[in-house]
C-alpha cells in the first residue's frame, strides 16, 4: 500500500498536481465511499445536469445502455479533488451519506487528487482521456450556427432552405454555419439529395457558399430495409443481425431501419466514403451526426466484435473524428476529442431554458468541452406550431444565455416570430458574442490544448467560495463571469466571486458579494474579472 502512494504521489507530482491529499488509486469492481463533509460530486450523464450536483438527495442511476438522450461518460468528480472513472458503464448511487458504485467484471478506479473539482478534473483528464490539441473547425465558434430544422421541419427542400439562408443575411445576421437536417437525403442510408425537392444541389451549395456559410447536412447510422443500399450491405454484413445473416430491424423515432455495425470493417469504410462522396460530389462541408443513443444497441445483436453496447456508441461517435465540421447529441466516451457535443432537444419553456446552463456545465465537466446549446427558444419541433404560443422574451433570453458559451445555434427565424424590439435584443446578442469571438475562440484553442472545460461552473474556479450549487451563472474561462436571465422577469441576483469585477455597464463591484441588477430586454449580465488578468482575457471593445 504504501509503495501504491507513493508511486500515485510520484506521477501527480510529475504531472504538475502537487504532493498533498492523493490518495492511493483503488482498482475494484465494487465501490463504496463515504461522503466527506460539506463534499459534492458530478458526473455520469449530461442531462442530469440539473440533478447536480449529487450527494445531498438520494439518486440510483446506470449508464449501461443508457445515456439518457444525451453525452454520457463513465466518471464522477467531487468538491474535494476525489474522482471514480472506469473504462466501462457503471451503475451509481447516493445514498444514507454513502456514494456505491458497481461495474460487474470491470475495474473501477478512485482516488484523490487534490483538494478540489478543479484538481480532480484536471487528473482524470491527463490519465483517463487527454486531449489530442485538435479543434472542431472554428467557424463552429466563429458565427452564430443556423439549423433548418424547426423552420422546415421534414420537408427539407432546396427552395427554402435558400430562402431561409437569404432572410438570415438580409434581417442583418451574420452568415456561420448552415445545417440542413432530416429529410434532404432519398432514404435513410441512401445519402443523396432528393432530385424532387433538391432538383440542383450542386448550384444551391455554390449560392449558400457565396453568401458566406458553410454547410452541414445531417446522417444517421441506419439503412431503411427496402431500399437497395440496404440490399447491397446486407450482403456485406455490414448491420447488426437477430441471427447470423438476418439483420436486426431497429426502431427508433423514424420508423424501423437496419442499423449499421461500426465495429464491421465494411460498414466504416461504406459510411466514411459515403460522407467523402457527399463532400466531393456535392461541396458539403461536414455533418451533424445523428442517432448514436446507446438504447438502440442490444447486447443480444450479433455484430463484427464482441463489445458493450456503449463501445458500439462509441465507434458511431469516433466516425466524426474524421469531419472536423461536426456535431453530436449522443456519445459516449469520448471526452478529449474535437466532437461538438449539442446539448438534447428542449421544449420552449422557461424550465427547460434553465436546464441549459447546469447541462453544459455538466457537459464540460464530463470532458465535452465543445458544447453547443439546445437551438435558441428550444428545439422541439412542437413548440412552433402554433405562433400564438411563442414568447418572445424566452427567445431573447434564450438568445443571451448562448450568446457568450462556446457556441450559438438559431433554428426558429426570429425575424419570422418576433416583433421589432424582441429581433433588435436578439441582434444585440449576436453582437455581443461578436465582440467576444477572438476570446473564445482562444479559450477554445486553450481547451484543446489542456483539456480543461471552457465553461466552467464557479465551483471550478472558486473552490472555497460555496459556490457548488449555483446552476443560473457560469464562467467562460476563469475571468468572465456570464449570469443569463433564465426566469421571466426583469431582475436578478448574482453571486459575485473573490477579485474586482467590471460589469457590463462599467460598474466595478469587489467580491465577494451578492447583488441584484435590473435586467431589462436588451441587457446580458456579465462581468469581466480586473484584478487578475490571465491568459484567456483580452480587450473586447
Amino acid at each position: 500500500m504504501l509503495l501504491r502512494l507513493l508511486v500515485g504521489l510520484l506521477l501527480l507530482g510529475q504531472a504538475g498536481y502537487g504532493f498533498a491529499l492523493f490518495a492511493d488509486d483503488a482498482v475494484r469492481s465494487e465501490l463504496s465511499l463515504e461522503i466527506l463533509p460539506e463534499e459534492v460530486w458530478w458526473g455520469g450523464a449530461v442531462t442530469l445536469g440539473t440533478t447536480m450536483p449529487f450527494g445531498k438527495t438520494p439518486i440510483d442511476i446506470d449508464l449501461n445502455g443508457d445515456n439518457r438522450g444525451n453525452q454520457a461518460a463513465p466518471l464522477l468528480l467531487s468538491s474535494k479533488g476525489r474522482y471514480v472513472w472506469c473504462e466501462k458503464a457503471f451503475r451509481f448511487t447516493f445514498q444514507a451519506g454513502r456514494l456505491r458504485v458497481t461495474s460487474p467484471g470491470n475495474d473501477i478506479r478512485s482516488g484523490r487528487a487534490g483538494r478540489s473539482l478543479r484538481d480532480a478534473f484536471c487528473h482524470v483528464s491527463a490519465n483517463f482521456f487527454p486531449t489530442d490539441g485538435k479543434l472542431p473547425d472554428s467557424a463552429l465558434f466563429a458565427a452564430p450556427q443556423y439549423n433548418s430544422w424547426i423552420e422546415l421541419m421534414y420537408d427539407q427542400n432546396q427552395r427554402d432552405l435558400l430562402t431561409y439562408a437569404h432572410a438570415i443575411v438580409d434581417n442583418g445576421l451574420p452568415p456561420g454555419v448552415l445545417m440542413i437536417d432530416d429529410n434532404w437525403q432519398e432514404d435513410y442510408g441512401k445519402w443523396t439529395f432528393h432530385p424532387g425537392r433538391f432538383p440542383d444541389p450542386q448550384a444551391m451549395m455554390r449560392e449558400l457558399h457565396g453568401l458566406g456559410f458553410k454547410v452541414m447536412v445531417w446522417v444517421c447510422p441506419f439503412v431503411s430495409p427496402d431500399c437497395d443500399v440496404y440490399r447491397t450491405l446486407a450482403k456485406k454484413n455490414a448491420f447488426f443481425m437477430e441471427q447470423p445473416g438476418d439483420p436486426a430491424i431497429v426502431t427508433w423515432w423514424n420508423g424501423k431501419s437496419a442499423m449499421l455495425d461500426f465495429s464491421s470493417p465494411a460498414a466504416k469504410e461504406w459510411f466514411t466514403g459515403e460522407l467523402s462522396r457527399l463532400q466531393t460530389d456535392y461541396g458539403v462541408d461536414g455533418f451533424k451526426l445523428d442517432a448514436g443513443d446507446t438504447p438502440f444497441y442490444k447486447a443480444t445483436y450479433l455484430a463484427h466484435r464482441p463489445l458493450d453496447v456503449n463501445e458500439h456508441a462509441r465507434l458511431f461517435g469516433e466516425i466524426g473524428l474524421a469531419f472536423p465540421l461536426n456535431e453530436y447529441r449522443a456519445t459516449w466516451k469520448l471526452a478529449g476529442r474535437p466532437l461538438v457535443q449539442r446539448l438534447r432537444d428542449k421544449r420552449h419553456d422557461w424550465g427547460d431554458l434553465a436546464m441549459l446552463i447546469p447541462d453544459m456545465i455538466a457537459a464540460g465537466l464530463l470532458g465535452y468541452t465543445f458544447v453547443c446549446p439546445d437551438m435558441i427558444g428550444g428545439g422541439e419541433f412542437t413548440s412552433f406550431l402554433d405562433q400564438a404560443t411563442i414568447d418572445q422574451d424566452l427567445i431573447v433570453r434564450s438568445a443571451q444565455v448562448h450568446a457568450l458559451t462556446p457556441m450559438m445555434q438559431f433554428s426558429v427565424a426570429p425575424w419570422r416570430v418576433l416583433d421589432a424590439p424582441h429581433l433588435v435584443a436578439v441582434k444585440e446578442a449576436v453582437a455581443l458574442r461578436q465582440r467576444f469571438t477572438r476570446r473564445i475562440l482562444k479559450l477554445a484553442t486553450a481547451s484543446a490544448a489542456t483539456g480543461e472545460p471552457i465553461l466552467r461552473p464557479l465551483a471550478y474556479v472558486f473552490p472555497d467560495g460555496g459556490y457548488e450549487g449555483v446552476k443560473d451563472q457560469f464562467l467562460m474561462g476563469d475571468d468572465l463571469l456570464v449570469a443569463p436571465m433564465v426566469t421571466k422577469g426583469t431582475s436578478r441576483s448574482v453571486l459575485i466571486p473573490p477579485g474586482r469585477w467590471k460589469a457590463d455597464d462599467g460598474q466595478v463591484i469587489s467580491g465577494p458579494a451578492q447583488q441584484t441588477f435590473e435586467v431589462p430586454l436588451g441587457r446580458l449580465l456579465f462581468f469581466e474579472r480586473e484584478d487578475r488578468p490571465t491568459a484567456d482575457a483580452e480587450t473586447t471593445r
